[in-house]
């Protein structure tokens, strides 16, 4: 996105990435509907994420599981001496799944992170196809970025 500015009668032009797009992680870790509670907990340990998206066997996405899921599973575990190997991610994963469009720009992830509770959104293109991720750590990285930028 070109930002334009006038200051007297000269005119600036930058070039500030701003999009979604720009700072998305593009390589995921994604999940299936079947998989074990204690699989994904083994992926998000190996791999150090916290999350991802669940996808059906077209690549849709149908839900993201998330450590905060994990815990559930943990917990409940315990609760009802249950072992955590039998449960399957499509029990404890989020299905009201939130997007966001790779072409939106970060201001508007960013009221979508301030608006909810999420710690990530799935980002989709034009056709609804899933492209990458973006975090509130991306948003907060994009920001020090732009404040390197001037506008005057």
């Amino acid at each position: 996105m070109t930002m334009t500015t006038k200051s007297s009668s000269e005119k600036k032009v930058t070039d500030a990435p701003i999009l979604v797009s720009d700072y998305m992680t593009k390589k995921l870790i994604t999940f299936t509907a079947d998989q074990s509670i204690l699989e994904v907990m083994e992926v998000f340990a190996k791999n150090h994420i916290s999350g991802g998206p669940v996808l059906d066997s077209r690549g849709a996405i149908v839900g993201i599981i998330s450590e905060a899921d994990c815990m559930k599973q943990i917990s409940e575990s315990r609760y009802f001496n249950m072992p955590i190997l039998e449960k399957s991610v499509e029990i404890y994963m989020t299905k009201d799944v939130e997007t966001i469009d790779s072409d939106k720009s970060i201001f508007d992830a960013a009221a979508i992170f301030a608006s909810n509770g999420r710690r990530r959104l799935p980002v989709i293109d034009i056709k609804g196809k899933l492209v990458g991720q973006i975090s509130r750590k991306d948003i907060v990285v994009a920001a020090l970025k732009l404040s390197s930028y001037n506008y005057k």
